[in-house]
């Protein structure tokens, strides 16, 4: 997808990638979120999609790379917890919804396409 920014003046591409709803991490593990984009995915901006909230996270390229908790095969994956009590095993990391607000479309908007 492509959207334009008249505010900015530009084009920004957008691979949009959605879950239905928060589903067991590992098939049996606390309901989490988990998306897997390309490493060579050529758009500038991932949006991260839960239907079941309506929530979306946009994600520039570059950050992605940073944020997201595995890299394999040429792919990031990137997961959050749905559960905010849930203790996840590595720490200093995001790893709850919750805790990726900045990112959230309402919070990027502006930033990003100047509306």
């Amino acid at each position: 997808m492509v959207a334009y920014s008249p505010g900015k003046q530009e084009a920004r591409t957008i691979q949009v990638k959605a879950n239905h709803k928060p589903k067991p991490s590992g098939g049996k593990g606390r309901a989490a979120l988990d998306w897997w984009v390309p490493e060579s995915n050529p758009a500038q901006v991932v949006a991260l999609v839960d239907l079941s909230t309506r929530s979306i996270w946009l994600l520039l390229k570059e950050e992605l790379a940073v944020l997201a908790q595995q890299k394999s095969s040429a792919r990031f994956h990137i997961y959050m917890y749905s559960d905010p009590e849930h203790k996840p095993r590595k720490l200093g990391r995001l790893a709850h919804s919750h805790e990726f607000g900045r990112y959230l479309l309402c919070n990027r908007a502006n930033e990003l396409f100047g509306v």
